[in-house]
């Protein structure tokens, strides 16, 4: 007489296998989501920073330009011009000078807030943007990051 098997229940294996894989796919699109946040918080630093710096390299030093002797940017009021525009955009950084006085470089800290990573308890996302100002010929140009 042939001898029956026992029959090994499977019945839920495969919804197993797809909650771990929909868990698998949230948190791909969650990486997804909030480093294309991340990236834009970037993009605006740097777009405030530059900004911030053209504001900045707005204020020429009047003694040596009416003389003709220098066209140079006046350190405490572009130093000043700067701040105020980052704070009119809500936004906070440092202004520093160049030796020279033509050179304004302008850096934005701010922070992304996770919409996703937060779950896995990264609750937000440091962000740094760079903007520098050259004054050229008394026309400020921004330079590119």
């Amino acid at each position: 007489m042939k001898r029956r098997l026992d029959h090994v229940d499977d019945r839920g294996g495969i919804a197993v296998f797809v909650a771990i894989c929909a868990i698998a796919l949230i948190g791909i699109i969650g990486i997804a989501v909030d480093g294309g946040g991340k990236m834009r918080a970037v993009e605006r630093a740097d777009y405030l920073a530059g900004e911030a710096a053209r504001a900045g390299g707005q204020a020429i030093d009047p003694a040596q330009a009416v003389t003709g002797k220098a066209i140079v940017v006046d350190p405490q009021a572009a130093a000043a011009a700067a701040q105020a525009y980052l704070h009119s955009a809500g936004a906070s950084g440092s202004v520093s000078v160049s030796g020279n006085g033509k050179t304004l470089t302008v850096t934005v800290n701010s922070s992304y807030d996770t919409r996703f990573l937060s779950v896995a308890g990264i609750g937000s996302l440091s962000v740094t943007g760079h903007g520098k100002a050259t004054l050229l010929n008394g026309v400020t140009a921004p330079e590119g990051n």
